[in-house]
């Protein structure tokens, strides 16, 4: 539930919770003087390739939204803009639009943020602003343990809480350990308030603290640098990039031209790097990814668990993508998705919001379901054809893609790795190689756990007397209705899993299997399916891990993975991508540690 506001007489926001305004009477002028100059922006970030601000109070993004637009109207701005920042208590979109009445300069920008502020459960969120380069991470939470979840190097600090005599916790020495753990030498600090005890604590975390002139009608504020006179201790963490500092884009070489493999190309390209992407098939897309039509979803489970928390973060990133890239209701539709749940199931835990909810009565009637019929929305959800897309992300001028290249084996070499095929004759050498080869890479990188599965799934004609529901329905299996198609809409079904399986073969065995399945999700339509021709169908080998979570991340020097998407590489494909090149880069991560933990491929070493 969003922050309640009050709007005081003056028109400024008040806090009731706090008995604190958002900002003084001078919030355009301070935010500029007191953050951004005192921070040496924007004169600092030139010539960076990215900038990355931290933020203690998001509020109502006043400050977040001066920085964007000193980034944009600065013509050495660095290429990207991470904007991270931690909330207790988040505004409605409602509240930050009007926020920004008084300052009409910025109402633009504060539109685009509005528009993706929904679904803030607490956690970690990345919003994606200005086609992408203006990424502005919330964590939502209290202070100090967000920020012990955050994996984000800055190199400037805001700090902007209400009063220290209003909320003492956002300023307590816990809280800036926890902000210092966050910088690197010569990270500046700068905040309105000269509090003694917030300059004592500022010092004991390493921060030279000076006073300087305020903006007024303040006197004074405080600016400083993170300058510890000892070695700061590294916050021990599950995973070690060691083999991962932050690299100089160059050449490099993606394994895999399936939907992981066009992602992480297209990260790595928009980072400035020149991709070779490789694959056995002659085209893109010649694997898993070839499906005809894909579903993208959250899912919620009674628990809120990491894979949860993951589907959420990742149906948020493909969603932006998507609309990004594609052509709406042609390529992909942003339809919502209703997931049906068998009896006995037990029902998410968690509030519902703009991600997911419990399904009501209309949507259950669209759906051709029982009003009792247990059922959960997913309004960020649809369907999406995965080889468009992957044509999409590799339409980059810095991309390359090569076919015809089976490759076998992966060798380390003084200049980086060296790839063979099957008669021990080299393919291609890469400084930098990224395997994202799905059911090929447990080969690549012997690593035995990998599991294949295979998937079939049913494909027909929809005829006008055919009983559709108006959205696709989920749960044991799926249906996606109206897709369009050249001889007119289709529908899917499926799919079939079965682990160990690698062969693509047509069978008729699974075809009764998908009907079945349909008929306990959708009885009608599966009746009149039924009775009709028999239905076309296709198949692939997806890759999973056996605790059913990807592969994203690092796996020996020069050498990353990013594989065993399972069923859901259209929800995560893309969210992973970015963690990998995030984390490739020194960047902050779009995902709190423990999922950055849970998504390392080394894991699989010690399992």
């Amino acid at each position: 539930m969003a922050e309640p506001i009050e709007w005081l007489a003056d028109g400024a926001p008040y806090n009731p919770r706090f008995g604190d305004r958002y900002r003084s009477e001078a919030g355009l002028a301070q935010a500029r003087g007191v953050f951004l100059q005192g921070c040496g922006l924007p004169q600092a970030w030139a010539g960076r390739a990215h900038w990355t601000i931290l933020e203690t109070g998001f509020g109502l993004g006043l400050n977040f939204l001066v920085a964007w637009a000193a980034w944009r109207s600065d013509p050495q701005r660095p290429a990207r803009l991470h904007f991270v920042s931690v909330e207790a208590y988040p505004a409605s979109a409602d509240d930050l639009r009007r926020s920004a009445h008084a300052f009409p300069e910025l109402q633009p920008l504060a539109d685009e943020l509005a528009a993706q502020c929904w679904g803030l459960r607490p956690g970690v969120h990345r919003l994606r602003l200005d086609r992408g380069r203006v990424l502005l991470t919330l964590a939502i939470g209290e202070a100090q343990p967000m920020l012990r979840e955050l994996v984000c190097p800055a190199d400037s600090v805001f700090l902007d809480g209400f009063s220290p005599a209003c909320n003492p916790g956002i300023w307590s020495l816990d809280t800036l350990k926890a902000v210092a753990r966050c910088c690197r030498a010569g990270t500046r600090l700068a905040t309105w308030t000269i509090a003694r005890a917030v300059r004592d604590s500022l010092a004991q975390c390493g921060f030279t603290v000076q006073r300087v002139a305020g903006v007024p009608p303040k006197r004074d504020r405080l600016e400083a640098s993170y300058a510890p006179a000892w070695t700061p201790r590294q916050r021990p963490q599950p995973w070690h990039d060691d083999d991962a500092l932050p690299a100089v884009p160059g050449h490099c070489t993606v394994l895999g031209a399936g939907l992981a493999g066009a992602s992480v190309a297209r990260q790595l390209a928009e980072r400035g790097w020149q991709v070779q992407v490789l694959d056995a098939g002659q085209a893109p897309a010649a694997g898993a990814s070839g499906l005809p039509v894909g579903l993208f979803s959250p899912h919620d489970a009674a628990n809120d668990t990491l894979p949860t928390q993951l589907s959420r973060a990742g149906a948020r990133c493909t969603a932006d993508l998507l609309q990004a890239l594609l052509q709406a209701d042609s390529d992909y539709a942003l339809s919502g998705v209703l997931e049906r749940r068998m009896r006995g199931a037990r029902t998410p835990t968690a509030p519902g919001d703009a991600f997911s909810a419990a399904a009501d009565a209309a949507q259950l009637q669209a759906a051709g379901l029982p009003a009792d019929a247990p059922a959960q929305w997913h309004a960020v959800a649809g369907w999406v054809r995965p080889a468009r897309l992957v044509q999409a992300l590799l339409a980059h001028p810095a991309i390359r893609f090569r076919g015809g290249c089976r490759t076998t084996t992966v060798q380390a070499t003084p200049q980086g790795w060296s790839l063979r095929d099957a008669d021990g004759r080299e393919l291609h050498s890469t400084p930098l190689l990224v395997v994202t080869a799905g059911i090929g890479s447990a080969a690549l990188l012997e690593l035995d756990a990998l599991q294949n599965v295979r998937g079939q799934v049913s494909l027909g004609p929809c005829p006008p007397a055919l009983p559709l529901p108006a959205m696709p329905v989920n749960g044991h299996g799926h249906f996606i209705p109206a897709v369009p198609g050249a001889q007119g809409p289709l529908w899917l079904s499926g799919s079939s899993f079965e682990r160990g399986d690698t062969a693509t073969d047509l069978r008729e065995t699974d075809q009764r299997y998908n009907l079945e399945r349909l008929q306990a999700l959708l009885p009608a339509t599966a009746q009149a399916i039924a009775q009709g021709p028999a239905p076309a169908a296709w198949a692939g080998v997806r890759c999973a891990s056996p605790d059913r979570l990807p592969l994203a991340g690092p796996w020996a020097p020069g050498l990353w993975v990013l594989t065993a998407l399972g069923a859901r590489g259209l929800t995560l494909a893309p969210l992973a991508a970015e963690l990998l090149a995030a984390r490739l880069h020194g960047e902050p991560l779009p995902l709190p540690a423990r999922l950055v933990a849970a998504l390392d491929p080394r894991r699989l070493r010690t399992a």
